[in-house]
């Protein structure tokens, strides 16, 4: 089943999710077979991470949930928020 994540960054956290970075895509590359799409929300004039999107595949909600609370950037305190929410591809089709 696809879920899509979202996670809100908390205010003025510019440099604490840039040094949690790497420890971030190390654990992407982990669950890579899983990810459909996955990427930063950016602020209104498309320079400063604001959050974080990913839509992956899990087998149920918990295993969703249990990689949100993994990702270095949530056990960092990168996040405000964190969403998971089952997701249903239509497009594009394949």
């Amino acid at each position: 089943m696809h879920f899509v994540i979202t996670c809100i960054d908390k205010p003025g956290q510019p440099e604490l999710r840039q040094a949690n970075r790497p420890e971030h895509l190390d654990y992407l590359a982990d669950y890579s077979e899983r990810i459909l799409a996955a990427g930063p929300t950016l602020s209104e004039d498309g320079e400063a991470p604001t959050g974080s999107v990913l839509i992956m595949d899990f087998e149920d909600a918990g295993a969703a949930a249990r990689f949100a609370a993994g990702d270095p950037y949530n056990l960092a305190g990168v996040f405000e928020d964190v969403t998971i929410k089952p997701w249903k591809k239509v497009y594009p089709k394949g």
